[in-house]
């Protein structure tokens, strides 16, 4: 929350709060384009610390610029697209660790992507409601230390947590190096994407739901809060009630989820994730409607990465998991990159209201996908074919590790 709050206090724009939201996002959309064969000859490892020590550092740069009197609004866009560039790489090369991670810990896939994500979901609460407190109290560009602060931690505990796990360091390649191995790698990625319906239906609903959600959390929320609320403070507890209720939703998640079938509770935690919040925003001007709403969602919220994940891990060949969800990523936020800028200039030139209304109904329409199509039914029975691991080069008919 510390750079958007950062924009709109420092320009005072929702516009130009949209075009760094999309200089942000756009880079990570084409570091996941190519990211799957890099992680796997550098080493998911390396890149994760490599990806949090750069973002990191382009974080500290911004306020420090802003101390010194020089930063420009071309400046912040910029260091936001190195973030965006690295985030990608370093997010995939630690997500394709879970189901390595939940082996050597004698735990259930299902239960582990719980954990995982209620870890991250902690992570969201504890900083949403410290940061909103802190904005108030130091200012945003004091914030933005401490954030790049964080990413020097996570940069440590990936380099010494990880030395022992023999997957996260460089896998073994058949062409290694060779430029057209790495092509036909990342080939290998989206083919299978393609060739799979459920997971095409998955990134395809995705990607909308992503753009949607960061013209939401980069520009409509943040103007909301700053018109209608009570500033910095009033968003930070709103994002904490979010991350509170996800984070719930992803332990109950991880512990019950196996008795339930994936596809009607993932079908109806969609449902309630998307158009209610922005009605109610629309139709709101105190924080306790939204917060309410914002709890709900969040716990709904909480289901769908575990089972996202779960599903990906249970369907995609172990040796091509950095090639898969690298492409699945891609494919996730193509269009996350004009979210924000469109939710920018829509309030600029149509009002908030208006605006809220129209992405809060596009969202419905998204989210009605896995009721309309019977792939969706496929997360109850996922599974490599026999079929598809026999194209992949070094495949077999067992499951993925």
């Amino acid at each position: 929350m510390g750079v958007p709050w950062f924009v709109l206090q420092s320009t005072g724009s929702a516009a130009k709060a949209g075009v760094v939201a999309f200089c942000a996002m756009l880079p990570v959309v084409l570091s996941a384009m190519a990211g799957g064969p890099v992680i796997d000859l550098i080493g998911r490892r390396r890149v994760g610390v490599a990806s949090d020590l750069v973002c990191g550092a382009a974080v500290a740069t911004i306020p420090l610029l802003q101390l010194v009197g020089v930063l420009r609004f071309w400046m912040l866009c910029g260091l936001m697209a190195v973030t965006g560039l690295f985030h990608a790489p370093g997010e995939t090369a630690r997500g394709v660790l879970l189901p390595a991670l939940a082996e050597r810990a004698g735990m259930p896939l299902a239960r582990a992507a719980g954990l995982y994500d209620g870890a991250s979901r902690c992570a969201g609460m504890i900083g949403s409601a410290v940061g909103g407190v802190l904005i108030t109290v130091l200012g945003a560009q004091h914030v933005l230390f401490l954030d790049a602060g964080s990413f020097a931690v996570s940069a440590v505990l990936l380099a010494f947590g990880l030395r022992a796990v023999a997957e996260a360091g460089p896998q073994a390649r058949a062409e290694p190096g060779l430029p057209r191995g790495c092509r036909r790698e990342l080939t290998e990625g989206y083919r299978y994407v393609a060739g799979t319906p459920l997971l095409l239906g998955v990134c395809l609903m995705t990607l909308v739901t992503r753009g949607l959600d960061q013209g939401w959390s980069a520009v409509l929320l943040p103007v909301h809060v700053r018109d209608k609320l009570g500033g910095a403070g009033d968003l930070g507890v709103l994002e904490a009630l979010f991350s509170a209720g996800a984070l719930t939703g992803a332990l109950v998640y991880g512990w019950v989820g196996r008795r339930f079938r994936r596809w009607p509770v993932f079908t109806v935690a969609f449902l309630i994730v998307g158009m209610p919040r922005f009605v109610v925003a629309a139709f709101t001007d105190t924080v306790t409607p939204l917060g309410v709403m914002m709890a709900i969602e969040g716990l709904a919220c909480g289901v769908l990465n575990p089972i996202m994940a779960t599903v990906m891990y249970e369907t995609v060949p172990g040796q091509l998991h950095s090639r898969v969800l690298s492409a699945t990523t891609a494919s996730f936020l193509t269009v996350t990159p004009l979210g924000g800028l469109a939710a920018g200039f829509l309030v600029g030139s149509a009002g908030l209201f208006a605006t809220t209304l129209a992405i809060g109904g596009a969202y419905l329409f998204a989210t009605l996908s896995p009721v309309i199509f019977p792939a969706w039914k496929q997360m109850d029975a996922p599974g490599p074919t026999h079929a598809r691991l026999s194209s992949v080069p070094g495949g077999s008919g067992s499951e993925p590790a």
